[in-house]
């Protein structure tokens, strides 16, 4: 899918009265933002139904938090009367899928995830409701926090970090000094060239690597130095020092970076995956490390989440392991209601909605 689907836009209600319900926790002020929207909008929003944050960005919400009988009532009665939501009712799959066979209005819903399309498939909701009820994504807010963990993992790989750390621990001053690697000069492969990979390559291109990567037509990209399609993935990481991946959990990606692509790198090549767990295939990671193919992982995904306790990564000495963070940022609020209020705008212009799950491949 591109940003721009090439789906038709979702109807307006057939009475003209436009209602937009906040179902996940937000503050005040972007609440506000959405209703300055237009006049012709009314903007459902009782916080009081919802769970407080405990940090910023907590869609969920305080998972202590329960409603009585009379709000449980109150607040289905509130997101069944809208034609919008902002939010997955209680942030769950189960929640859309119940006020989709609630609420025959509904025709739209933005998502607080980039990657939605994987609770949109667990909700079970059927295709033809999806066609009727459009799901956008927050997809590209965010780009920036997760460029800039990418090149945190980069740079810790070409600067040796690890190794730092445990020689720290150890009060340990080596005699001899191992050199690190310059990231000026350096090559980057970036495995999903949309927006989370491009503003990648724009922050490593400021650091003077040259960059190369895969989209799913290889349309040349300014300051792009290649641009192929995945299969030849294997082939573009022959001279990488780093890889990158950013792209989405579907069946079309899982253990796309497997032995193959791993057998292609050079002695001590980086890896830093903030796409999803599912297209790095662990078991010949673990291989690859061990055989130093890999000399540095950083990996804020993994195949099954939370990363079980057994699994190897968490003590490999040159492994960081990040529990699915590396996108969230006290801005992340803030940026979201824009995003919404930017698609709601287009909504109420007669435009196509950016972001849009597909209904079949749901991303």
């Amino acid at each position: 899918m591109t940003p721009e689907s090439s789906f038709p836009a979702p109807a307006s209600p057939p009475d003209g009265q436009l209602k937009v319900a906040i179902a996940v926790p937000l503050e005040a002020e972007h609440v506000d933002a959405i209703r300055a929207v237009d006049p012709g909008i009314t903007v459902l929003y009782e916080p009081d139904l919802l769970p407080p944050e405990r940090f910023p960005a907590d869609h969920s919400g305080d998972p202590d938090f329960t409603r009585s009988p009379a709000a449980e009532a109150r607040y289905w009665e509130l997101v069944n009367s809208a034609d919008i939501l902002y939010g997955f009712p209680n942030e769950s799959p189960a929640g859309f899928a119940r006020v989709v066979a609630e609420n025959p209005r509904l025709c739209w819903v933005h998502a607080m995830a980039a990657g939605a399309g994987g609770a949109v498939k667990a909700s079970g909701v059927s295709t033809s409701e999806l066609e009727r009820v459009a799901v956008t994504t927050s997809a590209g807010v965010h780009a920036l926090p997760l460029a800039e963990f990418a090149v945190m993992g980069i740079l810790n790989g070409l600067k040796r970090t690890a190794e730092l750390a445990v020689d720290q621990r150890a009060k340990h001053w080596p005699d001899l000094r191992i050199p690190t690697r310059l990231a000026s000069g350096s090559h980057i492969v970036i495995a999903g060239l949309g927006e989370i990979g491009l503003e990648t390559a724009r922050l490593a291109r400021a650091l003077g690597m040259r960059v190369s990567g895969t989209k799913r037509h290889a349309d040349p990209i300014p300051g792009i130095d290649e641009v192929a399609t995945a299969d030849r993935l294997p082939e573009l990481v022959r001279t990488a020092d780093a890889v990158v991946n950013t792209l989405p959990g579907t069946p079309f990606t899982e253990r796309l970076i497997g032995r193959d692509v791993f057998a292609a790198m050079r002695p001590g090549t980086i890896l830093v995956n903030v796409g999803r767990g599912t297209v790095v295939d662990e078991t010949a990671l673990l291989e690859a490390l061990d055989s130093g193919t890999v000399g540095y992982a950083c990996l804020d995904v993994f195949a099954v989440e939370p990363l079980p306790a057994d699994s190897p990564l968490w003590h490999h000495p040159r492994v960081v392991v990040s529990p699915h963070t590396s996108a969230l940022s006290s801005a992340e609020n803030r940026l979201i209601a824009e995003r919404f209020a930017g698609n709601l705008r287009k909504f109420l212009d007669g435009e196509q909605l950016p972001h849009r799950v597909d209904p079949v491949h749901f991303y």
